[in-house]
């Protein structure tokens, strides 16, 4: 399955967040694959992309994080 790719490690919040929501209104549809290097990151990615409706998967690995959303 082909998916989009937002890369927001070294990025502080809130643009994380603003990122992903940007990838998930632009490329509705497709899995998105988010890449972040914070758990603050992680939560708050996590916490909105839930509220708009998408299961996310995370995957740690390395102090690195995957967030994996889908509708």
């Amino acid at each position: 399955m082909e998916y989009n790719l937002v890369d927001a490690r070294g990025r502080s919040c809130p643009e994380p967040v603003i990122m992903t929501k940007k990838a998930l209104d632009t490329h509705s549809g497709r899995e998105h694959r988010v890449l972040v290097d914070s758990m603050v990151a992680v939560e708050n990615i996590k916490r909105y992309a839930i509220n708009q409706g998408y299961s996310v998967k995370v995957e740690e690995q390395e102090q690195e994080f995957t967030l994996h959303i889908k509708k």
